[in-house]
C-alpha cells in the first residue's frame, strides 16, 4: 500500500492561512489524481479539492473556491493545499487521497489510498 503522509495542520484564527502538504512516498507508478477531503465531527467526509497529475486540472468545493489552492510537484510526488481566509466552518480533519484510475474526481469511494489525516482548527 502506498503511504500518504499529511503535514501542516494546526490551530489558527479566522482569516489566517495554513498550508497542508501530502507526501506520496513509495509510489512507483503514476496515479490519475490526488485530492484533499475533510471530515468534521458528526459529518460525512467531503471533497475539498483535487488535481490531476497529467495536465494539472484542478477541482474545488464551491465553498473553498477563491480561498484554497491545490498544487502538485510531480518530481517530488507531493501535493499541497494552500488555505487562505480560513473560517471556523473549515475546521475538520483533512485527508490526502490518491486515485489510481480515471473516473469521477469528487467521490471519496473513487480513491484507493488515504493518509492518516491532519487536524485543522479555526477559531472565531
Amino acid at each position: 500500500q502506498v503511504p500518504l503522509v499529511e503535514s501542516g495542520g494546526g490551530l489558527v484564527q479566522a482569516g489566517d492561512s495554513l498550508r497542508l502538504s501530502c507526501a506520496a512516498s513509495g509510489r512507483t507508478f503514476g496515479s490519475y489524481a490526488m485530492a484533499w477531503f475533510r471530515q468534521a465531527p458528526g459529518k460525512e467526509r467531503e471533497f475539498v479539492a483535487a488535481i490531476k497529475w497529467n495536465g494539472g486540472s484542478t477541482y474545488y468545493l464551491d465553498s473553498v473556491k477563491g480561498r484554497f489552492t491545490i498544487s502538485r510537484d510531480n518530481a517530488k510526488n507531493t501535493v499541497d493545499l494552500q488555505m487562505n481566509s480560513l473560517k471556523p466552518e473549515d475546521t475538520a480533519v483533512y485527508y490526502c487521497a490518491d486515485k489510481i484510475w480515471s473516473g469521477s474526481i469528487y467521490g471519496k469511494d473513487e480513491y484507493q489510498y488515504w493518509g492518516q489525516g491532519t487536524q485543522v482548527t479555526v477559531s472565531s
